[in-house]
């Protein structure tokens, strides 16, 4: 017997062996794997519920659209659908059909004209019947919200090919109008080139039947259906331009307006029975183009002029803005539309040739905001409006804002008789070195535009509640919650009295902290909803009522951060009796889930689900209960699940990237450790999938300010913008830490040396880490720490910093190009955190410069400093560049030509991908130096020659001065200076 157990369990034990052999080894991450790892977007519901678009697309390729029917648990798919979408009775799907890479990089390779490249068709798809018909070259399509029976999708233009009468159902379609909106540069002037319109078919779904429309430039559904407005431009005198209208009732066209050249911005009302538009009858070719606002009511089918530059109510020589967004009240009794003043018009000097006349900036102090910030918003200015009403029963403009009070802000769906303006003309000399920023904010009467002051030098941003009846704002200088009622002109501190703080408790720059955010208001302005760290607050706006912690202080007892979760896209006001969902996230653990509670009910948060992952995208089917989120962890990318209402029985739908199963990826733990200040800290340990804690690992350190709440992240393999693929390298052997850091005003590097170095010797000392070969990696602020780590200790053996500032005394006064502003306010206030400007401390200034402590340096140091860097300049990547090489110190420095502060174009993110495996596999790995490394890349050969082929060295090789040799993987001592 004992002899036949022994039998039976070698043979299990072969068994098992062969099994082991037959299974597929896993392989590692590559840089050749990006292109095919995939991402699943722009999931929807049905408004049904019974059915859910998504579509999975690959970084680079063909993506595909899944259409899945949730009740059959069936599914259809559609290679490279897109901008997908339902109809409001759920009985169709429409989407759009890309053409296929390929074909579409062939064209760009034999340099077809635009009209002659590849375009898009046109899907629909009978959910009922589960026929689909497809129609070609389509730029736009449009859904009307509310009535499933109809589509309109706009055509590209015929192939010169084609004959000129050819309108053979070739369509097309888009998301959105694809009608070409161009506006000239410059407030009212106009430089664009007249368009020509394309057909625009509208189709009537249960029937096919088709009515088409030629010259269409652009097109707009009433929310109803019941009407599809278009623009055509005009062809010759008996073909006019105009502005038209179809019932879709009645199935009938009419005019609205014609014989002007420009119509622009249809805006209709909720119920479709008025429509404005602004119009000029000026050429394109004019320098100033005087707009008008016309207003058409479908009870007199007639258009009107309600607005000029003559019109009783509009400012002295102003004009009707081309470029404002119009917009009717929810009631349809008032029309918004912009104005501005009537530009100087200069006469061309045509006495000098262009070489003679001068161009350049001037500036002076006494210029409200720098010329850097000017130019950058010239294009915003020129075509910058003042907000106007038409009131629509009582035919009058009123002016609401003004050059002086510029902003004018309303509450949702328009109804009150009060808007907020706001200004900072008073402050703009400050912008730049005080934050947050300061206003003045005013309630002006729509029914006259006469306003009064209600806030004077807040830090805050004062709204109107929706009922219109209260301002409120959150403000900083005091960190409380204020509201006031606009019929009285005395503000309400509401949390004053509250023992729990609503501002950001863990801010850590020397500026205001923010607050925890707004939850919203509960119907007829009855309660302010409000968060602090943990938990939900209602808030009596008028102040009398005591405040009421609506979680009763769950979150804060359990360290459970509760927000609220709408499940209505359109919702404007909380129900009081509802119950309301609550994201929900365990601060200590970061397991993320849902809880419920109710805005006046008592009792605690019941708990729906809380698991160790994140979860994200929580949408409800409009007329049903089920739900659709996705859920993600380190391992599990953040796939679409399906459920209901009570979260029961969730079931996974898409399935973006099950190759990943056949890789080495890893796991990630949350690791903790304190300070070399005691301070309690946290961070990311990721650990390859075959970890051994007998063995050491290299160990790569990436960090920017705080990591630790995105441990239930999926991180997909991607060419990198700037910081290092953390599965790819998981997967190739490296450990990588990611540590929290907390800093103090005045010692930014300080700060990260005491949170990061005691974070890596905690990990070292668990004897898994290889401490002889240790790197690290940031980017921006994160390549800032970098630069300066490695002047005050060498125990790591290479770094790598992405746009690090190296010094700050040249850095303080230099500009943030892409936005224009001075680099002051960076480091007197936010992320630099010195606290003070540079000649009030120098010291500070200095002792946190990389650059004055290069001397120091002894790790060698890759960099990455991009000539078209709008946020750092890349200067300072040459001023430390310059220094190290002046010092014989391994240094190299990576610029990627019209580059931005992040790499933008994929192909140079796969080239930066590269070129940082190389670099921390030489130094960690012992692996051959690449050419790029050891002998550079000569600008005669720039574009020919990239240096990424490795150079195998001998081993009696001499070393480079300052490195070590390529197949060595001996490392300088672990100190710390």
């Amino acid at each position: 017997m004992k002899h036949k157990f022994l039998l039976a369990g070698l043979l299990l034990s072969a068994g098992a062996l062969t099994a082991q052999a037959q299974t597929p080894a896993k392989k590692v991450l590559t840089h050749d794997v990006y292109d095919s790892w995939k991402s699943v977007e722009a999931d929807s519901l049905s408004n049904d519920g019974k059915y859910l678009l998504y579509a999975v697309n690959p970084q680079e390729g063909d993506g595909v659209l899944h259409l899945r029917d949730l009740s059959q648990n069936s599914s259809k798919v559609f290679p490279r659908g897109y901008r997908s979408g339902f109809t409001s009775d759920s009985r169709f799907a429409i989407f759009q059909i890309k053409p296929t890479f390929a074909s579409t990089r062939q064209a760009k390779l034999k340099k077809k004209k635009p009209e002659e490249m590849p375009k898009d068709s046109l899907a629909i798809l009978d959910l009922t019947k589960g026929t689909t018909q497809y129609v070609a070259r389509v730029k736009a399509y449009k859904l009307p919200k509310q009535n499933g029976e109809w589509l309109a999708y706009h055509l590209e233009a015929p192939l010169a090919t084609k004959a000129v009468n050819d309108t053979s159902k070739t369509k097309a379609a888009s998301s959105t109008s694809a009608a070409a909106k161009a506006p000239a540069k410059g407030a009212g002037t106009g430089a664009a080139k007249k368009e020509e319109g394309t057909q625009l078919v509208l189709r009537h779904l249960p029937t096919g039947q088709e009515y088409q429309f030629d010259r269409v430039t652009d097109f707009l559904f009433s929310d109803k259906g019941n009407r599809l407005f278009f623009v055509k431009a005009e062809k010759d005198a008996f073909h006019k331009g105009g502005v038209f209208a179809f019932n879709t009732s009645a199935r009938k066209t009419m005019s609205i307006d014609t014989g002007r050249v420009t119509y622009k911005n249809l805006v209709a009302d909720k119920d479709g029975e008025q429509l404005a538009f602004v119009s000029s009858k000026d050429s394109t070719g004019k320098d100033i183009r005087y707009f008008q606002l016309l207003h058409w009511a479908a009870k007199d089918n007639r258009a009107r002029v309600i607005a000029d530059t003559t019109f009783k109510g509009m400012p002295a020589k102003w004009m009707v803005s081309e470029h404002a967004q119009l917009g009717f009240s929810d009631k349809g009794d008032r029309l918004f539309f912009g104005t501005f003043p009537r530009p100087i018009q200069y006469e061309k000097d045509s006495t000098k040739l262009e070489e003679e006349k001068v161009s350049l900036d001037v500036w002076t102090y006494r210029d409200p905001l720098i010329q850097p910030m000017q130019l950058k918003q010239l294009e915003r200015e020129q075509k910058r409006s003042f907000l106007a009403v038409y009131d629509v029963k009582g035919k009058k403009i009123v002016q609401l804002a003004t050059p002086e009070i510029p902003d004018v802000s309303l509450n949702p769906g328009r109804t009150a008789d009060v808007a907020v303006g706001s200004s900072n003309v008073n402050y703009l000399l400050s912008v730049g070195f005080d934050s947050p920023s300061r206003q003045d904010a005013w309630l002006i009467s729509l029914k006259d535009g006469s306003r009064k002051l209600a806030v004077k030098d807040t830090r805050g941003t004062p709204r109107l509640s929706p009922g219109g009846k209260y301002l409120y704002w959150y403000e900083p200088s005091d960190s409380s919650w204020k509201a006031m009622n606009v019929k009285e002109t005395k503000p309400v501190n509401l949390t004053k009295k509250l023992k729990v703080a609503f501002y950001d408790e863990q801010n850590d720059v020397p500026t205001l902290p923010d607050d925890y955010g707004l939850t919203g208001w509960t119907k007829d302005d009855q309660y302010l909803l409000v968060n602090d760290r943990y938990d939900l607050w209602r808030l009596d706006p008028d102040g009398k009522a005591q405040a009421v912690n609506i979680t009763d202080g769950y979150g804060r007892q359990n360290n459970l951060q509760f927000r609220y979760l709408s499940l209505d896209p359109s919702q404007r006001v909380i129900s009081s009796e509802d119950r309301l969902l609550l994201r929900t996230l365990n601060l200590k653990t970061k397991d993320a889930g849902f809880y419920t509670d109710y805005v006046t009910k008592s009792g605690a948060p019941q708990k729906v689900m809380m698991e160790p992952y994140s979860f994200s995208s929580v949408r409800k089917a409009k007329n049903s209960d089920r739900l659709i989120f996705r859920r993600a962890s380190f391992r599990e990318y953040s796939d679409v699940w399906v459920t209901n209402t009570n979260f029961n029985a969730p079931q996974k739908v898409s399935n973006a990237n099950p190759q990943q199963s056949e890789y080495l990826w890893g796991n990630v733990e949350l690791v903790n450790w304190r300070s070399d200040d005691g301070v309690p800290l946290e961070g990311l340990l990721f650990k390859p999938e075959n970890f051994d804690p007998k063995k050491k690992y290299p160990m790569l350190v990436y960090f920017y300010e705080r990591n630790a709440e995105t441990l239930h992240n999926y991180r997909a393999p991607a060419p990198s913008a700037s910081t290092i693929n953390i599965p790819l390298f998981v997967s190739q052997g490296y450990l990588v830490f990611v540590p929290d850091i907390i800093y103090k005003d005045g010692y930014p590097g300080e700060s990260a040396y005491h949170s990061i170095i005691p974070g890596v010797q905690s990990l070292v000392a668990k004897g898994f880490v290889d401490e002889k070969n240790m790197a690290l990696q940031g980017q921006s602020w994160g390549g800032y720490q970098v630069a300066y780590l490695v002047t005050r200790t060498n125990m790591f053996k290479a770094a790598m910093a992405g746009a690090p500032v190296s010094n700050m005394t040249s850095a303080y006064g230099g500009i943030r190009w892409e936005s224009g502003m001075s680099r002051q306010f960076q480091y007197e206030r936010t992320q630099s955190r010195i606290g003070g400007t540079l000649w009030e401390k120098p010291m500070q200034y200095i002792e946190n410069s990389p650059l004055f402590y290069v001397p120091k340096i002894e790790t060698p140091l890759m960099m990455m400093a991009n000539d078209n860097d709008g946020a750092v300049p890349w200067y300072q990547g040459i001023e430390m560049f310059m220094a190290m090489r002046r010092l014989s110190k391994p240094v190299w420095l990576l610029v990627y030509n019209g580059e931005a502060h992040n790499l933008m174009q994929r192909k140079n993110r796969k080239d930066l991908s590269v070129r940082m495996s190389q670099f921390f596999d030489h130094y960690l790995k012992g692996a051959p130096e690449p050419a790029w490394m050891k002998k550079g890349v000569p600008t005669l050969v720039k574009g020919k020659e990239y240096g990424l082929e490795l150079i195998e060295e001998p081993a009696t090789a001499t070393p480079t001065p300052g490195q070590q040799p390529a197949t060595t993987t001996t490392a300088t001592p672990a100190t710390i200076r």
